[in-house]
């Protein structure tokens, strides 16, 4: 059978305010199990949530860099599951009407643009998290993730490939970084999406019936269990064999996936409208304050170095990625540094050093004013390419003169020819048989 891929993606962002999303607890990651709760994140009897008002500004401001509409009113409703990291046995979530609607994002796969439309972001609290010892066989919870404000992004099913999913989740990951929703750390759980997959004869408008893979946390984990339940549905089609609508959950050790349950339909969350929180309202007024302060998104900067320093749209896109990097190019390039040569140091040796560091928080430890020295340096003769690079990593994270560390460790070229001449001279006759055999 010659079958399409159709893929629809939920991708939950963890926002990164100060408490969360219903009470005054810290939503701090890495602390102490069980340290950052309270009365109302672990359900108890009589505990009132409360809405966060730094939460429903971030959602704002991700909603419009996506091209939604900000619904003027929003309701929060109970979504009933029992799970134990669930301590409520409901979470509460924005189902019926949510506070984004109806936007768009623009991708570019093999040279060719497309949209995917975004059926709603809504507001929501995350559960709490288990650890499970293999050793022992027990299962402990730490409710510190219980109520982290939790932002999720429903598409329409517009994916036809894996590299459409991929180039979608690298653009919502920079906008959500560049909005300050989030810090969007995949190996925290910040980012983490659930895929829905099914097939479908070329040509036809019907859906198949598809399959959900839940809460995949990277990328790589993404693309590649994408990939096998392709492969996996499009055997068991062409083998006569029938889809059912199922829950899975992806095994990146294994490389496989396997069911967790049948699927559910939203008649078995018992939805039902929140009875302890009012209507969220938002004003037009505030909706434009939050417009007024938004930051230059990573394909509109992308836009903006193409056609200001007419680079490639690889090189504007590398620079426009992450705050440290782009804020890091314009500091180069207002103190002097050409545009072309600050971006080639960028992404060449400064992306090196960086790499080679694998800090949780990468940033540029060199000031742009003595970049622009080593690059003086080079440029006039002083040091060659080689000693250039090398001066940046030992003046890397400590703020010393660059012509002052080459002064001292007499680092510059030398290109007088006597001296040279002198040197060598005294190399030929430390090794007299070396000269006579050549």
């Amino acid at each position: 059978m010659n079958l399409e891929i159709v893929i629809g993606l939920e991708t939950h962002i963890e926002q990164n305010t100060t408490t969360k999303m219903f009470c005054g607890c810290r939503n701090e990651f890495g602390a102490a199990p069980n340290s950052c709760c309270c009365d109302v994140c672990t359900g108890m009897p009589g505990a009132l949530p409360v809405i966060n008002k730094e939460a429903v500004s971030k959602i704002i401001r991700l909603g419009l860099a996506l091209g939604c509409k900000i619904n003027n009113i929003s309701v929060f409703d109970r979504k009933g599951y029992f799970y134990p990291d669930n301590p409520k046995a409901y979470q509460i979530t924005q189902f019926h009407h949510p506070i984004c609607t109806n936007g768009l994002v623009e991708i570019e796969v093999g040279g060719k643009t497309k949209n995917i439309r975004i059926h709603e972001i809504h507001l929501e609290e995350d559960a709490g998290k288990l650890i499970h010892n293999n050793l022992t066989g027990e299962t402990l919870v730490d409710f510190n993730r219980c109520g982290v404000p939790l932002i999720e992004i429903v598409t329409e099913p517009d994916f036809r490939s894996t590299a459409e999913v991929m180039a979608y989740l690298e653009k919502i990951k920079a906008i959500a970084k560049a909005v300050d929703a989030s810090e969007c750390r995949m190996e925290r759980g910040q980012l983490r999406c659930d895929v829905n997959i099914s097939l479908r004869p070329f040509g036809s408008e019907k859906f198949g019936e598809r399959t959900e893979m839940k809460n995949i946390n990277s990328f790589r984990a993404i693309e590649r269990a994408i990939n096998y339940e392709v492969e996996r549905q499009t055997e068991i089609l062409n083998d006569g064999g029938k889809i059912f609508q199922q829950t899975l959950r992806w095994d990146d050790v294994a490389g496989e996936n396997y069911p967790m349950r049948s699927k559910e339909n939203a008649n078995d969350y018992r939805y039902f409208r929140e009875p302890d929180l009012n209507p969220l309202y938002v004003s037009d007024e505030e909706v434009e304050e939050i417009k007024a302060k938004m930051p230059l998104l990573p394909h509109q900067r992308k836009a903006m170095y193409t056609e200001k320093y007419g680079f490639s749209s690889y090189d504007s896109e590398q620079l426009s990625k992450e705050e440290y990097i782009y804020t890091f190019f314009d500091a180069a390039v207002e103190v002097g540094i050409r545009p072309k040569t600050a971006s080639s140091w960028i992404q060449g040796e400064i992306a090196k050093i960086i790499n080679e560091e694998m800090a949780e928080k990468p940033a540029i430890a060199v000031r742009p004013k003595d970049l622009a020295s080593i690059i003086k340096m080079q440029e006039e003769g002083t040091i060659s390419q080689s000693t250039a690079r090398d001066v940046l990593k030992m003046i890397w994270g400590t703020n010393q003169n660059p012509e002052q560390v080459v002064k001292e460790k007499g680092l510059a070229a030398v290109s007088d020819d006597s001296a040279i001449r002198g040197v060598l001279q005294k190399i030929f006759d430390a090794n007299p048989q070396a000269v006579a055999d050549y």
